[in-house]
């Protein structure tokens, strides 16, 4: 069952036809990582390429005075890791709440990038398409209140329909903004009470998407 549902992930990621998705799953290694668990260390050879399935991988940097700053988030959906050629980790990468990964050697990945166009391409878009969330997140971090970049990221995790599925996990996603996890359970409460939004078993559903848009500020 977990091949098939990696299977679909990988073509809606990669956006690529089954048969490139089988060539990619052949060469994936699933991964799952507990709360805080490293996943790799700043200066060690990063030689894969990962794709989060679900959960938050967290980029994460201290100074030497012991400061610490927090570089990414990347979270279901994105790419983390080596890519066309290994490189260095600039940062320790740690899982924030539950993470499950398909972790890809970078030589293979990039072996079929050279070889099939379609791979290459949905790799292409992938990068570009995390390119903008990531300058969205930067510009949210200095335009939005603690409340606003928690309702903007609602807002892109939503599918069409104003499904997140599934359950978002509310710590990970106020790391994702920069915020505590009380304020992101209090603005998801606001939501909850004011109808905006719809807990279910298998996600969250977005009743109006034009009111919760309003409260992005």
């Amino acid at each position: 069952m977990k091949q098939t549902e990696h299977l679909a992930q990988i073509a809606a990621c990669f956006r690529c036809p089954d048969f490139e998705a089988n060539l990619i799953l052949g060469g994936a290694q699933y991964r799952e990582y507990a709360h805080r668990a490293p996943v790799a260390f700043r200066g060690d050879v990063s030689a894969h390429l990962y794709l989060v399935l679900d959960g938050l991988a967290s980029a994460d940097l201290y100074g030497p005075d012991g400061q610490y700053a927090r570089l990414a988030g990347y979270g279901a959906g994105e790419l983390f890791g080596a890519y066309p050629t290994a490189v260095r980790h600039r940062a320790d990468i740690v899982a924030e709440g539950s993470l499950s990964v398909l972790m890809m050697e970078t030589a293979f990945i990039s072996g079929l990038a050279h070889a099939h166009a379609r791979i290459a391409q949905g790799i292409s878009e992938l990068m570009a398409r995390q390119l903008d969330l990531l300058l969205d997140r930067m510009a949210a971090r200095i335009g939005l209140s603690a409340n606003g970049r928690f309702y903007q990221a609602l807002l892109s995790r939503a599918d069409s329909d104003g499904w997140i599925k599934p359950l978002p996990v509310v710590s990970a996603m106020a790391v994702g903004v920069n915020t505590t996890r009380e304020t992101a359970s209090r603005a998801l409460a606001h939501l909850l009470r004011r109808g905006i939004v719809k807990r279910h078993d298998h996600g969250l559903e977005i009743v109006s998407i034009r009111m919760l848009e309003d409260l992005v500020i």
